[in-house]
């Protein structure tokens, strides 16, 4: 393990020097995939220092145990001996987990997309749990999130909301909640008192920088209308709201939540920019699930992923088979422990690929 770990370290090494070079601060994709490196790398060499003291702790207790002329000296080395044994698998097993090559989108922002399907206005209203989910989810990681665009429900919730989380590591950390979520509940507009299911689809799509995806203008279509519902009622009398369609391929990207056209304008491209950006991600996908067959995959946004359960208080992910009873706090956005789950499924099926050892 120690020979994989220098290895690390002399690539560290070697970008640190990178990143302080102004020809690599000039180039800015380069610039950005270097310090993602670095932060990456940074992890490992820390726990390399780790490993090596751990190791050089357990050579000299053994060294003093041997020696045996202190007794006191022995019974402390005993002690220090059993808590490196006992520390030792551990670091090796999260070193083993670090070592994984990571996919170098988990580190970008996302674009969250949260449409109602079937069941109508309750379709609507749980996309709003979804909504409020997932925004108070991001407030305790400390990420920012910005409205992008809503279309609201008629009976509550919405339609459709876009939004944006910013942050460290974001999509890593949300990209396995694209898919299908089922709730079954009594709607509040049922008398009857009998459970309904709905479904709302979640779409997490990475955001992409410009010099990720180059667009040609002149293949956008932009067109300006007024904005509606709660985020445009004071511009609702002037052109503020924008829409985008990318002519080559129909995709269609809009904002309507800033009160500036300009800055309701920079909101749609980035949009626009992502979702184009994830059409060539989920081919790039295809051709490696061909590959290879994930349990938890992050592509099939056609797949139900997650039911709700109301009158079981449970939240059930299929994927991996993971019921959690506390519907309550989860709805208030304690759903580390899923992410968290499906993040260990994934990442061992990676280790199992990857042979590193």
């Amino acid at each position: 393990m120690l020979d994989r770990l220098q290895y690390v370290k002399q690539r560290f090494d070697e970008i640190s020097d990178l990143i302080i070079q102004p020809d690599v601060i000039a180039d800015q994709k380069r610039y950005v995939q270097l310090n993602q490196e670095y932060k990456t790398l940074k992890g490992l060499v820390d726990k390399r220092e780790e490993y090596i003291r751990l190791t050089q702790s357990i050579e000299e207790a053994n060294e003093i145990i041997a020696d045996g002329s202190d007794a006191e000296m022995v019974e402390m080395a005993k002690m220090e001996l059993d808590d490196a044994k006992e520390r030792m698998p551990q670091l090796e097993e999260e070193i083993k987990f670090m070592l994984i090559p990571k996919d170098p989108e988990d580190a970008k922002n996302v674009m969250v997309e949260i449409r109602a399907g079937t069941g109508g206005d309750e379709a609507s209203i749980f996309a709003g749990d979804l909504y409020r989910m997932y925004t108070k989810y991001c407030e305790g990681r400390g990420w920012r999130t910005s409205l992008v665009d809503m279309n609201e429900g008629t009976a509550g919730g919405f339609k459709e909301v876009i939004f944006e989380v910013t942050g460290e590591d974001v999509y890593g950390t949300l990209k396995f909640e694209a898919g299908v979520h089922r709730v079954q509940r009594v709607p509040q507009t049922e008398t009857q008192g009998r459970v309904h299911t709905s479904a709302a689809t979640v779409m997490v799509l990475p955001e992409a920088e410009e010099f990720d995806v180059q667009i040609d203008m002149n293949d956008v279509r932009i067109d300006y209308f007024c904005s509606s519902g709660p985020g445009g009622q004071s511009v609702n009398t002037t052109k503020s709201a924008v829409r985008m369609t990318h002519i080559p391929t129909g995709l269609v990207a809009q904002c309507q939540d800033e009160k500036s056209q300009h800055k309701n304008k920079d909101k749609a491209l980035t949009v626009l920019r992502s979702r184009l950006y994830e059409m060539e991600l989920a081919k790039k996908q295809a051709e490696d699930a061909t590959k290879r067959t994930s349990q938890v995959s992050s592509g099939d946004r056609s797949a139900k992923i997650r039911t709700y359960n109301y009158a079981q208080g449970r939240i059930t992910d299929h994927r991996i088979g993971l019921s959690i009873f506390d519907l309550d706090g989860f709805m208030n956005g304690n759903i580390q422990k899923m992410i968290e789950e499906l993040q260990l499924v994934s990442n061992t099926e990676k280790l199992k690929e990857s042979e590193v050892f």
